[in-house]
């Protein structure tokens, strides 16, 4: 009868700890639609496709943070992908195991720097040398593409997500390190019972037995990069503007919040800033919900 009493009870608490979650949820939604209100009956859906941002003439459009948004984040996951993937293969299949232990404490606390710092470098050491050295080279071999047009002023789109991926490598290298860890140790040592060699048994046994969780950990990671503020916020240039050039100075959603949200002194103004921040949850929820989808299609296919 005890044991009845306490399961009970055990899962009335869970219950509750579960609910607290989506009573949360529910009220940051409730919140931003409240105060998106005046922006959305202003604007409709014309916020979504519009580049102007004009505080003064209370002219707004979201169009060029979410371009920003959307593409520093893509930048990163680009660059930080395959540095994830080999940090992590390096750490589960190939470094001597007394090593290990020290690289991967490396690999987190590289996660746990404050924005603040990876902004501060990234102003002071990564967008000269960007300036000087990686902008003009790119512009001179392949300047006949848009990507690589333009003067090389260091901050700008390229800055921004280098910046970002070097901060969400941490985040895919572990969670990646941890998946490729959970490969039964039969599989490998029947690969290799079979004949082959180190590298097919990573790609024909590990790879594939930890593609869903590999999806989950790209999927965590692109969603710190679309929601990172103050580092890519130093040094993108904050300009609401569009521009193919990666060369160009762009903005963020969480960056205009940053900037301009204590500086409102309209309600339109704040509405729209409000706005924006429904935005990027919403991004963030569609990028999270695909990722979910992508994960159970794996498991399901399996």
């Amino acid at each position: 009868m005890k044991l009845v009493t306490g399961d009970r009870a055990i899962r009335f608490i869970a219950t509750i700890f579960a609910s607290v979650i989506l009573a949360l949820i529910v009220l940051i939604v409730y919140e931003l639609l409240k105060g998106s209100v005046p922006s959305i009956h202003k604007f409709g859906l014309k916020f979504l496709v519009t580049s102007t941002w004009d505080p003064v003439s209370e002219h707004f459009g979201a169009l060029p943070f979410v371009f920003g948004t959307i593409v520093s984040s893509v930048i990163a996951l680009v660059i930080a992908l395959p540095v994830s993937i080999g940090i992590a293969v390096f750490l589960s299949e190939l470094a001597p195991r007394p090593v290990r232990p020290a690289v991967s404490l490396m690999v987190e606390l590289l996660a746990a720097i404050p924005s603040i710092i990876y902004g501060l470098w990234g102003l002071f050491v990564m967008v000269p040398f960007l300036q000087m050295y990686v902008e003009p080279a790119l512009g001179r071999y392949f300047g006949f593409l848009p990507l690589f047009s333009g003067a090389p002023i260091g901050v700008g789109m390229l800055a921004g997500g280098i910046i970002l991926s070097i901060m969400i490598i941490p985040t895919i290298a572990a969670v990646s390190r941890d998946i490729f860890n959970t490969v039964p140790m039969l599989y490998k040592e029947a690969g290799f019972a079979l004949g082959m060699t180190r590298w097919e048994v990573i790609e024909k046994i590990v790879f594939p037995h930890a593609r869903s969780g590999l999806i989950g950990a790209v999927m965590l990671g692109f969603g710190r990069a679309l929601g990172e503020t103050m580092a890519v916020t130093m040094v993108i240039g904050n300009a609401p503007t569009i521009a193919a050039s990666l060369f160009a100075p762009s903005y963020t959603i969480a960056s205009v919040l940053a900037n301009e949200f204590t500086e409102a002194t309209t309600k339109l103004y704040l509405s729209s800033l409000i706005e924006l921040a429904l935005i990027l949850f919403v991004i963030s929820m569609l990028f999270n919900a695909v990722a979910r989808l992508l994960v159970i299609r794996e498991r399901t296919a399996k």
